[in-house]
């Protein structure tokens, strides 16, 4: 009988926020995999959950998913990685994978559950808390309130017109993977009138560096940083 490959977001690094069901579906597989750009890389995925798990008996590996800007490399690389997957599942192991914060939101597990079910095997997503859902809570903000709307737009430069829209017709908007634009965001929040301070950064949420507080330009931030953008 073929192996189970489970998807199981592990919150933003806060470990007392790892889900009862995902602790428990890491317990009982066979094989803790995670995904990682290029050979060695780590994982904060992995990091978070090792002290859950006694890992004595498991099998921990990283599969390779390149973010070469050459489409057929990625495809490649994916193709590899996946068919190597397969073959732990066809030998009755089951897998998971875990991904930081949920798998439904900006997660490359994602087309990985997909592939892998269109090749007859059965998968789960278990759902875990997005950083920007944990940092609101910091923050002492609510994501959206009352008849409030809320967007979810990634920042990555030719993603402007994507917030612009977000800015023009939402009340709240998170900008993820926002760590290299803050400037950028900043300018658009202004040629609109929205005053800097209805802007909050959340990075590394969960984490020891974590910082949740008011938008500054001059600071440096993390890889994993949003911005909570609340208008009213």
């Amino acid at each position: 009988m073929a192996g189970k490959l489970y998807g199981i977001g592990v919150g933003p690094g806060d470990i007392g926020l790892v889900t009862i069901k995902a602790r428990d579906v890491l317990n009982k597989c066979d094989i803790i995999a995670y995904p990682v750009k290029v050979p060695g890389e780590g994982s904060v995925a992995f990091d978070i959950v090792r002290p859950l798990v006694d890992m004595k008996d498991k099998r921990i590996e990283e599969f390779i998913f390149s973010m070469n800007p050459d489409d057929s490399v990625r495809m490649n690389c994916r193709a590899k990685a996946i068919d190597r997957m397969c073959e732990f599942l066809d030998l009755g192991k089951d897998i998971a994978m875990v991904t930081l914060g949920d798998p439904g939101v900006y997660s490359t597990y994602m087309y990985i559950n997909n592939e892998i079910a269109e090749r007859g095997y059965e998968t789960e997503v278990i759902p875990g808390i997005p950083s920007f859902c944990h940092g609101a809570s910091v923050a002492g903000l609510p994501l959206m309130i009352g008849d409030e709307g809320l967007a979810i737009v990634p920042m990555a430069k030719e993603n402007s017109a994507l917030l612009a829209n977000a800015l023009d017709n939402f009340d709240n908007v998170v900008v993820m993977k926002a760590f290299k634009s803050i400037p950028r965001i900043v300018e658009m929040m202004e040629a609109r009138g929205i005053d800097r301070s209805k802007a909050t950064v959340i990075c590394n949420v969960g984490m020891v560096d974590e910082y949740v507080g008011p938008i500054d330009t001059g600071r440096e931030y993390g890889y994993f940083t949003t911005v909570l953008i609340k208008k009213r």
